[in-house]
C-alpha cells in the first residue's frame, strides 16, 4: 500500500541522529516553543516531500549548483552552531543561562527553517531519495504516497519535541547539558567537516564559472 510504504520509507531516514534532530531533542528538552518547532520541522519535511514526488528531484540532480549553494551554506550554518553549542558545553553555568535566554517564537522558527533548509541531507533524503520512490507510483498513487511520507514526520517530530520533556529530571543537572551540548557540537561539527570537503569536491567537480 502506497500510504504505509511512504510512511516506513520516511521514517526509516528522518529517525537518523542529525543535525536537525539533536536540535529539536534540545529545544525539547528546554521547553522552548516545542509545539512550534514540531509543527515547522514537520511542515517543511512535508512541503520538500510533496515537491520530491512532484519532480522536484529531477531538477535538483540535473543542477550540480543548487547541491553546490546546499551544500555550501550547510556547511557554514552548521561550523556556526556547532561552535556555539562547543561553547555552552565548556561554559560554567551554561544550564543557568539556556534556561534564563530561551529563544523567542519567531527565533526559533528562523532556526528551524535554517538547520532544515540549510542542511542538504534534508534535500538528498525527502527530496531526492523518497521523491524518486514514490515517483515509480503510478500517478493515481503519488498522492498517497506523500501522504504517508508526511506523517511519518508529524508523528516523529511532535514525539521527539515533547517526548524530550520526560527527559528533564535528568538534565535538572548542569553536567547532563554539558554532555548533551557537547554531542550537538560534535554532531553538528563532524556533518560541517563532512558537508565541507562535499563542497570542495562540487567545485573540483564544477567550477563555478561554469555552474549553470
Amino acid at each position: 500500500m502506497p500510504w504505509i510504504e511512504g510512511f516506513l520509507t520516511s521514517g526509516s531516514l528522518i529517525m537518523a541522529i542529525g543535525a536537525q534532530n539533536a536540535w529539536v531533542l534540545a529545544q525539547g528538552l528546554r521547553r522552548n516553543h516545542v509545539g512550534t518547532i514540531a509543527l515547522t520541522c514537520a511542515t517543511l519535511d512535508m512541503l520538500l516531500i510533496f515537491a520530491g514526488v512532484a519532480g522536484l528531484g529531477v531538477l535538483i540532480s540535473q543542477h550540480p549548483s543548487l547541491l553546490l549553494v546546499a551544500s555550501g551554506g550547510g556547511a557554514l550554518f552548521l561550523t556556526l552552531y556547532g561552535l556555539r553549542a562547543l561553547f555552552n558545553a565548556l561554559r560554567p553555568g551554561a544550564l543557568v543561562a539556556a534556561n534564563g535566554a530561551p529563544l523567542s517564537r519567531r527565533q526559533t522558527v528562523l532556526t528551524a527553517l535554517a538547520i532544515t533548509l540549510l542542511n542538504p541531507h534534508v534535500y538528498l533524503d525527502t527530496v531526492l531519495l523518497i521523491g524518486s520512490i514514490g515517483g515509480q507510483y503510478p500517478v493515481a498513487e503519488r498522492m498517497t504516497f506523500a501522504l504517508g511520507a508526511a506523517s511519518a514526520s508529524f508523528v516523529w517530530f511532535y514525539g521527539l519535541a515533547y517526548g524530550a520533556g520526560r527527559l528533564a529530571p535528568l538534565f535538572a543537572r548542569p553536567a547532563a547539558w554539558r554532555v548533551l551540548d557537547a554531542l550537538v557540537a560534535a554532531i553538528m561539527l563532524g556533518l560541517a567537516t563532512v558537508l565541507w570537503q562535499r563542497t570542495l569536491g562540487l567545485l573540483n567537480e564544477a567550477p563555478l564559472a561554469g555552474l549553470t
